[in-house]
């Protein structure tokens, strides 16, 4: 730990970075892409939220931080698209990318990797539900850009199926909702078949 203001805000700039990483989805009214660090706090607040209104058992303080580290590995991976085929392995350079933020000497964040790596291969409650929220964000996103996204990247109906799957048993609600709303994109030919 420092107090040396100018380690701690070039640390601070390091962060910053996560502005810079573009998604493929688009911010509702399909202006633009939204960055990664815009994702992070909408994950954070709409983990905060459907926690409360479902009056979920989950420690609020840890779920924030949770959400709050999630993306940050894409400051030096850059964010991989949900359906890319190099997905499986983007964890790796994200958790390099936050080894080096975590050894910056300007950090104050001593449990950083730890941090990030429960949100990464954790199961506790609040993993759990970080996991189901940063499906759905991207997913409201193309609802409300009539599936712009997909349609730019050739996404099929298989494909959101099967990358929401694991939603019927973590949060059968929020499962039900998406069904229903790809049942909404296939019909206004959103989705492709």
């Amino acid at each position: 730990m420092t107090t040396d203001l100018h380690l701690i805000t070039r640390h601070l700039l390091e962060l910053d970075a996560l502005k810079k990483v573009n998604r493929r989805s688009y911010i509702e009214g399909g202006s633009r892409l939204e960055n990664s660090a815009e994702h992070s706090w909408h994950l954070a607040m709409a983990c905060w939220s459907i926690a409360r209104n479902f009056r979920l058992d989950v420690n609020e303080e840890k779920l924030l931080k949770l959400a709050l580290v999630h993306d940050l590995g894409e400051i030096d991976a850059g964010d991989t698209f949900l359906y890319s085929s190099h997905r499986p392995d983007a964890h790796k350079a994200e958790r390099e990318c936050i080894q080096r933020l975590s050894q910056h000497d300007g950090n104050g964040i001593d449990d950083l990797p730890d941090i990030w790596e429960e949100q990464e291969t954790g199961s506790s409650p609040e993993t759990r539900l970080l996991k189901v929220v940063d499906r759905l964000l991207p997913f409201i996103l193309n609802i409300e850009s009539a599936g712009r996204t997909w349609q730019e990247l050739g996404v099929k109906r298989h494909q959101v199926e099967k990358a929401h799957a694991f939603i019927a048993a973590e949060f059968p609600p929020v499962h039900e909702w998406i069904q229903q709303q790809i049942e909404l994109a296939v019909s206004k030919g959103w989705l492709a078949v």
